[in-house]
């Protein structure tokens, strides 16, 4: 009870002062100018990324390159990972043996089916408008991995493997989405423009809805990337203790 008190206390404190803060603090009324060029000039203006949101069109155009890096720090971080925990051919094949976890609940059934559908449409609605609205492949694609993540621990990872989706497909998945985003980055050459070079090569909007032009390309393959490299992850990280021992040859 005593616990449940100070909670209690410390979320009206936490609270009363994010509302005190948000009442006293107001954004300042000049802009940066290179922010105020950017709200001019995402959608508008001689420079338009053709993007109505205007951080997305920072991130994949303005400074392409920058974000290029960023994106390969995170798949490098990925790739890391993979390899710390890679198990040769037999043990692959070993980890793979075992079952779903048997006669569940009815409702947990349903709830995670429609929650798994839920996850899959918004993640795939966050990626595939990130040039309009915000969100994008990273923020997608992290919306994503929740779904395999919720049916390992509603069904355990046998359950994915069972369906199709193991890491070793998990890991080509992953390789086409960074392989989109090579030719996405480097198809403008072929027209004698710049790498990550946005406009014109690539069309502002097609049937009336603004693509941004290359930002819908980037945030698809980015999405299938994301979401596939860390399930790839979390598919190593949910093999049982026992077999990993068994791997190392620890006996304790």
């Amino acid at each position: 009870m005593k616990r449940l008190i100070g909670l209690l206390i410390l979320l009206i404190t936490v609270l009363g002062v994010a509302f005190y803060i948000a009442q006293n603090i107001t954004p300042p009324e000049n802009l940066h100018p290179l922010g105020e060029y950017y709200l001019e000039n995402s959608y508008f203006g001689e420079h338009s990324a053709k993007s109505p949101e205007v951080v997305t069109s920072i991130l994949w155009d303005y400074r392409g390159v920058d974000t290029l890096f960023e994106t390969a720090v995170f798949f490098l971080a990925i790739i890391g990972s993979l390899t710390l925990f890679r198990l040769s051919k037999e043990q692959a094949e070993e980890a793979k043996q075992g079952q779903p976890k048997p006669q569940l609940p009815e409702p947990v059934v349903v709830v995670t089916k429609l929650t798994v559908a839920m996850i899959l449409a918004v993640s795939a609605s966050i990626a595939l408008h990130g040039q309009l609205t915000p969100g994008g492949g990273f923020q997608g694609g992290s919306a994503l991995a929740v779904a395999p993540l919720l049916v390992i621990a509603a069904y355990t990872k046998y359950a994915l493997e069972k369906n199709g989706l193991d890491k070793t497909r998990a890991i080509i998945i992953r390789s086409i989405g960074l392989l989109g985003i090579a030719l996405t980055a480097l198809t403008p050459l072929l027209a004698n423009g710049y790498i990550m070079q946005n406009q014109p090569i690539f069309p502002g909007e097609a049937l009336g809805v603004p693509l941004g032009g290359s930002l819908v390309l980037y945030n698809l393959f980015e999405y299938l990337a994301v979401g596939a490299g860390f399930t790839a992850v979390f598919l190593l990280l949910s093999i049982p203790e026992k077999k990993f021992k068994k791997f190392l040859g620890v006996r304790r």
